[in-house]
C-alpha cells in the first residue's frame, strides 16, 4: 500500500498551485471565454424533460465532442431509465451486454471488447485490489449521464482498449437554485416471489454569500434485492467404450487418458481446441489397435440459487465559485455491495460402468440404452446403473465499502490560459467467504435416465425407483434420511486497494490554424493487497443427515417447470452451518484459520500528454480535430507470499516492472453540409495486466468429481501490456431536431491479447497429504495477437407532421457488425505449443442490434425496447475433457418495457419490467449447439411500480 507522505505531499502541490493561480483572474477573460462558448451553448442548452429531450441532448453531446462518443442522459434528474447502468447501455451502438443473473445484467462490450476504462466525473475508480468498478454496482439513481468513449483523446486515460466509459454524477450548479427530489421503486422478482426496495433523495442548493456563489448537493440511494436463479447442466464430453470391448475393459467403461497397464502412450489427449472426432465409429488406438468410442457425458447436475444483495450509495458535492474566473470542487462517493447466495446442487456422475462388466454385449446394450446424436459418436440419452449421487449446500457472502474523496479546481488566469488540477483519494475493501457441506446417497441409487438434450439445448432426468427395494423410495432426492454427510468446504477472501492521484491540465488559447494547445499530467500512486485461506476435509464421521437437527434444507418448484428434471432435493441448510460454523468445523477437526495474504502490490503511473486543437476551412466548409501524443510510464513492486505450510505464508519478493510507453492520437472532422459531418480517427490504446494475473502464486485444487485430475492456476509476473492501434471513419446526419442517422467504419489491431497456457505438473495431492498427484496448472501468457473490425449504425427518429394520434411516437435503433479473429496457440499436456489456429475474440458477437420503439407527449412517457446479440465465444472449458475446448454462448435477447405520467408537475408515477419474454440462456462447446449443448439458465422477470416527487 502507499505511504501517507505520498498524499499529504501531493494535496501539499495542489494547494500552493491553486493559490498561486487563482491571484492572476481577471473578469476580462471570462467575458472573452464566453463569447468563444456562444456556438456550443446554441446547441448544448436544451431542457431535457422525457425521453425526447434525453435523446436529444445525447445527440447533441455526439455531435460537438471531438471524440465518437454516444451519451445517455437521464430524462430527469433522478430517473434513469433502467434498473442499473448495464441495462441502459445495450440500447447504445456498438454495445453489446451479457453475463445476465442475480437479478440483473453485469457485462459489457464496446464493439466486441471488454477492457473498458471505468470513470466517474473523469476519476478512474476501482473495487478492491482490481483495476476497474463494475458499473452495475453504481446506482442508476445518482446519475446524471453516461458516456461511451470509442475513440480517445491524448487527455484521456490510456487504459481501454475497447474505450472508456465516463459516469458523470450531479452537482449542485447543475441547478438555478435550491432542488429536492425522492424517489422509490417496488421492484417485484418473479422467480423468488418477492418484492424488493429501491429509494433514492437528492438535495441540492446555491447561495450568493459575500466571498461568491456556493452550492451544496448530498444525493442518497439504497436498493435491495432478492433473486433466484436456476441452471441445468449436461457435463463434460468424456470417451466410453461402446459394448465392444477390448482387453481389459469393460462394456461401456470410461476411458481415461492414460490407464496403468495399458499403454505407456496416452490414449487420448485432453484439452484439444477441437476435441476427440465425433463422427460416428471414430476411433483411438488402444496398444496399437483401432477401437470404436462413443462421447457420452460425465455428469448431469442444477443449481438453485437464491440470493439477497444489497447496495447503498453517497455522492456529496460542494461546489464554490469566488468570482467569474475561478471554481472550486470537494466531493465525495461512496459505493458499497452486500450480497448473500444460498446455493442448493444436485449432481449425479453419469458414467458408472461396473454393473456392466459381467454382461455380453447385447445385455450391456439394454442396460445402458444408449442413443447417439444422427450420424455421430455422441450420446444423446442413456440410462446408469447405481450412479454416484451427491448434492452441496452452501452459503457465499461478499461486502464491498470504497470510498472517494476528490478536490480540485478550475482557473481562468487570462483571456487565453486555463488551468485545472485536482487530487483525489480512493479505498474500497472487499471481503468475502464460502461455506460449504457435501451430502451423499451411498447405496441408494438405483438406476438414472439422462437425455442429455431433451428440449433444444435443455436436458432432462430422472431416478428410477428400485422394484426390489419396497421399502425405499430411490426415485426421490427429497428424503433426508438418504444422505450422509460428506465433505466440508471453508474459503474466505480479503482484497484491499487505495490510490491517490494527482492531475493538472493546462489549456492556452491561440489565434491560426491551432485554435487551442492543451498539456497536463497524472499522477497515479496506486496499492494493493489479497489474502485468502482455504481449507476441506472428508467426512464428518458419515452421519446421517436426518440425525442433526436443523441441517436439511430441501428446496420447490425448481425451473418452473421448464425442464423435466427433480424439482427438490435436500442440501444441507447453508444459513444454519455458517451460524454454526465453529461447531461444524470441529464435527471435522478443523478450526477457523487466519487469512494468509497472498500479494502486495505498489504501483506508480506517471502520465504526461500535448495535444492541440485545430480549426481551418476547406471548399468552405469547417475542418476542425485535434492531434495529440501522450506518454504513459508504470514501475510496480510486487511482494507475493507462497504458501510453504499451512497458514505459515513465506514471502517472496519480485523485481520491479517497468513499462513506458508513447501513444500518438489524431482526430479529423469535416462539414460536409450543414447537418452532415464526416470524422476520422487515429489512436493508441493500452491494457494493463490485472493484479490478480500478475501474482505468481500457484493454487492447486484437487479433483473432487472424480475425474482423474486435479487443477492449478496463477498469474504470471512477466506480463506486458496489451496494445490496440485502432482506426474509425464516421459519417453522422443530423435531419431534424432530436433526430441523426449515424454509421461508423472500425478495425481494432491488437497485440499481446493474455491467453491461458496449459500444462502437466505433479505437486502434493494437498496441503496436508505430500502424495505426488497430477494437477493441468494454467497460467496467462502474452502469446495472442488478433484484430477486431465492423460496422455500426445508429438511428434516432422522431417524425414531425405525425396524425395526432401518432404524435410522440419515435424509434431508436443500433445495428452492429463485426468480424474478429486471434491466433491462439495450440499445446500439448506438457505445455509445448503444437500449432496456432486462428479462433474468434471473446467475448465478440458478430452481429447485434437494438430497436426502441418511444412515445413522449404532454404527461406520458413509454418505452419498449429490444435488444438482440448472436452467439459468441465466451471462455475455455477446463483442459481436462474431450469435448472442443471452445465455450460458446447461444444467441441473446432482451425484451424491457417502460412508463412514466406525470400525475402533477411534482409528482410522477413509473411502472417497468425487464426480461418480459423470459428468456433462458445456454452455452455450448465448439460449434454445435445441438450435440454440444452444456449449460441452460432461467432468470428472473422483474416489474416494478415506482412514484418520484420533486420541488
Amino acid at each position: 500500500m502507499f505511504k501517507k507522505s505520498h498524499l499529504s505531499s501531493a494535496i501539499l502541490l495542489v494547494l500552493t498551485g491553486q493559490f498561486a493561480y487563482a491571484q492572476e483572474t481577471n473578469t476580462s477573460a471570462a467575458d472573452n471565454q464566453a463569447a468563444k462558448k456562444d456556438k456550443t451553448e446554441a446547441v448544448e442548452v436544451i431542457q431535457v424533460r422525457g425521453i425526447r429531450g434525453s435523446l436529444n441532448k445525447a445527440l447533441g453531446i455526439k455531435r460537438l465532442n471531438e471524440q465518437i462518443v454516444d451519451s445517455i442522459v437521464a430524462e430527469d434528474i433522478g430517473k434513469f431509465p433502467d434498473n442499473n447502468v448495464v441495462e441502459s447501455l445495450q440500447r447504445v451502438t456498438g454495445v453489446q451486454v451479457t453475463n445476465r443473473g442475480s437479478g440483473e445484467v453485469s457485462g459489457v462490450s464496446i464493439r466486441g471488447l471488454s477492457d473498458i476504462t471505468t470513470t466517474v466525473n473523469g476519476r478512474n475508480i476501482f473495487t478492491a485490489a482490481g483495476t476497474a468498478v463494475a458499473l452495475q454496482d453504481i446506482p442508476a439513481s445518482l446519475l446524471k449521464q453516461v458516456a461511451v468513449y470509442k475513440t480517445r483523446s491524448a487527455s484521456q486515460i490510456e487504459s481501454g482498449i475497447a474505450g472508456a466509459i465516463d459516469v458523470k454524477t450531479h452537482r449542485p450548479f447543475d441547478f438555478e437554485g435550491s432542488k429536492f427530489i425522492v424517489s422509490g421503486r417496488g421492484i417485484y422478482n418473479e422467480q423468488n416471489d418477492a418484492t424488493n426496495p429501491a429509494i433514492s433523495a437528492l438535495a441540492s442548493d446555491r447561495w450568493d454569500t459575500a466571498q461568491g456563489q456556493v452550492g451544496a448537493l448530498v444525493n442518497l440511494s439504497f436498493s435491495r434485492i432478492r433473486y433466484r436463479d436456476q441452471s441445468v447442466t449436461a457435463g463434460a464430453m468424456v470417451p466410453f467404450m461402446t459394448e465392444s470391448t477390448t482387453a481389459l475393459f469393460t462394456p461401456f467403461e470410461r476411458v481415461w487418458p492414460n490407464r496403468g497397464g495399458v499403454s505407456e502412450d496416452p490414449i487420448w489427449q485432453a484439452g484439444l481446441l477441437e476435441g476427440l472426432p465425433s463422427a460416428a465409429g471414430s476411433t483411438f488406438n488402444i496398444n496399437g489397435k483401432p477401437t470404436a468410442y462413443m462421447l457420452g457425458r460425465d455428469a448431469i447436475f442444477q443449481s438453485d440459487y437464491n440470493g439477497e444483495r444489497e447496495r447503498p450509495a453517497a455522492n456529496v458535492s460542494f461546489q464554490f465559485s469566488p468570482n467569474e474566473n475561478a471554481e472550486y470542487v470537494f466531493e465525495t462517493f461512496y459505493n458499497g455491495y452486500r450480497n448473500e447466495g444460498f446455493n442448493s446442487l444436485l449432481f449425479s456422475f453419469a458414467d458408472w460402468w461396473g454393473d456392466y462388466a459381467g454382461m455380453n454385449p447385447s445385455q450391456a446394450a439394454a442396460a445402458a440404452n444408449v442413443v447417439y446424436h444422427p450420424g455421430t459418436n455422441i450420446v444423446k440419452s442413456r440410462s446408469v446403473l447405481h450412479p454416484w449421487v451427491f448434492t452441496s449446500g452452501d452459503l457465499s457472502t461478499g461486502k464491498t465499502d470504497s470510498m472517494l474523496y476528490a478536490f480540485g479546481g478550475n482557473w481562468q488566469l487570462n483571456e487565453d490560459m486555463s488551468l485545472k488540477s485536482e487530487i483525489v483519494y480512493q479505498s474500497s475493501k472487499y471481503e468475502s467467504d464460502f461455506f460449504a457441506m457435501r451430502f451423499v446417497r451411498p447405496g441408494n441409487n438405483y438406476k438414472l435416465n439422462v437425455d442429455f438434450n431433451q428440449n433444444d439445448g435443455m436436458p432432462g432426468f430422472g431416478f428410477e425407483d428400485d422394484p426390489a427395494t419396497a421399502a425405499v423410495d430411490e426415485s426421490t432426492m427429497a428424503e433426508a434420511s438418504a444422505y450422509l454427510i460428506d465433505g466440508m468446504y471453508d474459503n474466505a477472501n480479503s482484497d484491499e486497494g487505495d490510490a491517490v492521484t494527482l492531475t493538472s491540465d493546462l489549456s492556452y488559447s491561440l489565434a491560426g490554424f491551432f485554435t487551442k494547445v492543451e498539456t497536463g499530467i497524472r499522477y497515479d500512486k496506486r496499492g494493493a493487497e489479497t489474502a485468502f485461506s482455504r481449507q476441506d476435509r472428508c467426512c464428518g464421521g458419515g452421519r446421517n443427515v436426518a440425525s442433526i437437527e436443523g441441517l436439511a434444507s430441501i428446496n420447490s418448484g425448481f425451473m418452473d417447470g421448464e425442464a423435466q428434471v427433480p424439482t427438490s432435493w435436500v442440501v444441507a441448510n447453508g444459513h444454519h452451518i455458517r451460524a454454526n460454523a465453529d461447531e461444524f468445523r470441529t464435527l471435522y477437526g478443523m478450526s477457523k484459520l487466519g487469512l494468509n495474504r497472498s500479494f502486495d502490490i505498489e504501483s506508480t503511473t506517471l502520465s504526461a500528454y500535448v495535444q492541440g486543437k485545430y480549426e481551418t476551412e476547406l471548399a468552405g466548409r469547417t475542418l476542425d480535430g485535434e492531434i495529440g501524443l501522450r506518454y504513459t510510464g508504470i514501475d510496480t513492486d510486487s511482494k507475493f507470499y507462497q504458501e510453504t505450510a499451512p497458514g505459515v505464508p513465506q514471502p517472496m519478493t519480485l523485481g520491479e516492472s517497468k513499462t513506458r510507453t508513447l501513444l500518438p492520437s489524431l482526430t479529423l472532422r469535416y462539414e460536409l453540409m450543414d447537418d452532415l459531418q464526416m470524422r476520422l480517427a487515429y489512436t493508441e490504446t493500452l491494457r494493463y495486466p490485472s493484479f490478480g494475473d500478475l501474482n505468481p502464486l500457484i493454487i492447486y485444487n484437487e479433483d473432487v468429481t472424480g475425474i482423474g485430475y486435479g487443477t492449478a492456476g496463477g498469474g504470471n509476473p512477466d506480463l506486458k501490456p496489451t496494445e490496440s492501434t485502432n482506426y474509425d471513419f464516421a459519417l453522422e446526419w443530423y435531419f431534424a431536431d432530436s433526430s441523426s442517422l449515424y454509421g461508423t467504419l472500425f478495425r481494432r489491431d491488437v497485440e499481446g491479447f493474455v491467453v491461458g497456457f496449459r500444462r502437466a505438473v505433479t505437486h502434493d495431492k494437498s496441503a496436508t497429504d505430500p502424495t505426488p498427484y497430477k494437477f493441468i496448472l494454467s497460467q496467462p501468457y502474452n502469446a495472442s495477437n488478433g484484430d477486431i473490425s465492423g460496422a455500426e449504425l445508429g438511428l434516432v427518429w422522431f417524425p414531425d407532421n405525425l396524425p395526432p394520434v401518432l404524435d410522440g411516437f419515435g424509434v431508436q435503433a443500433s445495428y452492429t457488425v463485426l468480424s474478429s479473429s486471434q491466433t491462439t496457440p495450440d499445446t500439448n499436456s506438457a505445455g509445448d505449443i503444437t500449432g496456432y489456429k486462428d479462433t474468434d475474440v471473446f467475448g465478440v458477437s458478430d452481429s447485434s442490434y437494438s430497436m426502441v420503439l418511444a412515445y413522449d407527449k404532454d404527461k406520458l412517457g413509454m418505452r419498449l425496447s429490444y435488444s438482440w446479440r448472436e452467439d459468441f465465444l465466451a471462455n475455455y472449458e477446463a483442459a481436462l475433457f474431450a469435448n472442443p475446448l471452445e465455450m460458446r454462448r447461444r444467441p441473446e435477447s432482451s425484451m424491457d418495457f417502460q412508463l412514466s405520467y406525470q400525475v402533477t408537475d411534482n409528482f410522477e408515477v413509473t411502472v417497468d419490467g425487464t426480461n418480459l419474454t423470459n428468456e433462458v440462456y445456454q452455452s455450448y462447446y465448439g460449434n454445435n449447439a445441438t450435440t454440444n449443448n452444456f449449460g441452460t439458465s432461467l432468470y428472473s422477470r422483474t416489474f416494478a411500480l415506482g412514484v418520484r416527487y420533486s420541488m
